[in-house]
């Protein structure tokens, strides 16, 4: 597939001048000769002679850059009086639009001029008919596998490591909270820590290697660091109790149940992150990003402040302080890993986009499309609804098991 697509490249490259000249020159002709029209926006045809591209073109990095940097020029240049809307006669624009090193046989689209072409990709699209039987098979092998491997390891009292773990950091300090910090700054050392590693540890052992080291280090203090909330949630000093005011539980409940949707789009991927596909480092522009491009520290917050408000002790007040400092790291270092990645085409969605949830839509930014909702009536997103429910009523029984490890 690579090979394939270096050679379609090279043969754009062979074929652009001729191609592009070709386009302006049938520019003012009939609409069968390439004036597509939308309602707003006029959008010239480019053809490049033989040159074939397939619609994924579209969305590779380069593709996308230019199409985006197009479809501001069209905009601008229909605001400016530039574009014959063919509502009346007049000489060609004296100015063309930019040049073009190589462009897709197919239409780039007209462009809504309100709402910028994607330079990230669709977020929680999930296409059943192009889903491989074999790899959910595996991927349900390998999840079956890893729980396995994870139990016998780290959970299990008799075999596990996670016991020795707890006491050891249990050994630094009577303080609940001070151990809970620990365990916190422990996990995210080693989760943060990796991630910065990645490009490097990639080019190493290659993606799915490193992905597996990844996830075997980070789920068991993952699971550490629950079970520890888990058991010592209601410990230290009481603050403050709501819990009798009317509404307050179903405040809590809602909050947390949003705060779930706001997991980064990554974490849908769960082909990739079994490693069953090769993992890729994400630019996701769709979804939750129009509102957030950071939503896993939106949902955080929303979390932490649903269980410190309902529980009221300054072991959960610590905890959660603990959690949104690591998220509000991850902010930072989330932007520095995809600016270093993707460049120019971060830049950009970057500024299409906000930290602060709904602050580039408020202040005219973010452009949401008209049928935004339809993003959200997706598969991932309906799985963490039903996830999220039967999480809620499994309480007990989750309580029950992080009681019998006695961490």
């Amino acid at each position: 597939m690579a090979q394939a697509g270096k050679c379609v490249v090279s043969s754009a490259v062979a074929l652009a001048g001729v191609g592009a000249v070709r386009s302006l020159n049938a520019r003012r002709l009939s609409d069968s000769a390439g004036l597509f029209r939308k309602p707003g926006c006029f959008l010239p045809r480019f053809e490049l002679g033989s040159a074939v591209f397939s619609e994924r073109w579209k969305y590779l990095p380069s593709g996308k850059l230019f199409i985006g940097r197009y479809h501001e020029w069209i905009c601008s240049a229909k605001g400016h009086g530039d574009i014959d809307d063919g509502s009346s006669p007049r000489d060609p624009p004296s100015q063309g639009p930019p040049h073009v090193p190589f462009t897709a046989s197919e239409d780039l689209g007209a462009p809504d001029c309100g709402d910028p072409a994607l330079v990230g990709e669709d977020s929680a699209a999930f296409d059943i008919t192009s889903q491989s039987t074999s790899s959910w098979l595996l991927f349900t092998a390998i999840l079956g596998v890893a729980l396995a491997v994870l139990y016998v390891v780290w959970i299990d009292p008799e075999t596990g490591y996670g016991s020795a773990y707890i006491d050891a950091i249990s050994s630094l300090s009577s303080s609940h909270e001070v151990v809970m910090l620990i365990i916190l700054f422990t996990f995210a050392l080693v989760h943060s820590g990796l991630a910065s590693l990645r490009g490097a540890g990639e080019k190493l052992i290659g993606e799915r290697a490193y992905r597996v080291i990844y996830a075997a280090t980070s789920l068991p203090l993952a699971v550490s660091a629950v079970v520890y909330f888990m058991n010592h949630r209601c410990d230290g000093m009481q603050l403050w109790d709501v819990r009798s005011v009317f509404g307050v539980h179903e405040l809590v409940w809602a909050m947390s149940f949003i705060s779930f949707f706001f997991l980064y789009p990554s974490t849908f991927n769960l082909l990739e992150v079994a490693a069953v596909d090769e993992p890729k480092v994400h630019m996701w522009e769709t979804g939750i990003m129009r509102i957030t491009r950071h939503p896993q520290m939106v949902g955080q917050f929303l979390w932490c402040f649903a269980h410190t408000l309902w529980i009221g002790n300054s072991f959960t007040v610590t905890t959660s302080l603990g959690l949104l400092a690591h998220h509000l790291f991850g902010v930072w270092h989330g932007d520095k890993r995809l600016s270093d990645r993707h460049g120019e085409a971060y830049r950009i969605l970057k500024e299409r986009t906000s930290i602060l949830p709904f602050a580039a839509i408020l202040d005219g930014r973010q452009k949401l499309p008209r049928d935004y909702y339809k993003e959200f009536l997706r598969v991932p997103y309906l799985v963490i609804a039903c996830l999220t429910i039967a999480a809620y009523w499994s309480q007990a029984l989750l309580q029950s098991a992080s009681q019998y490890l006695r961490w």
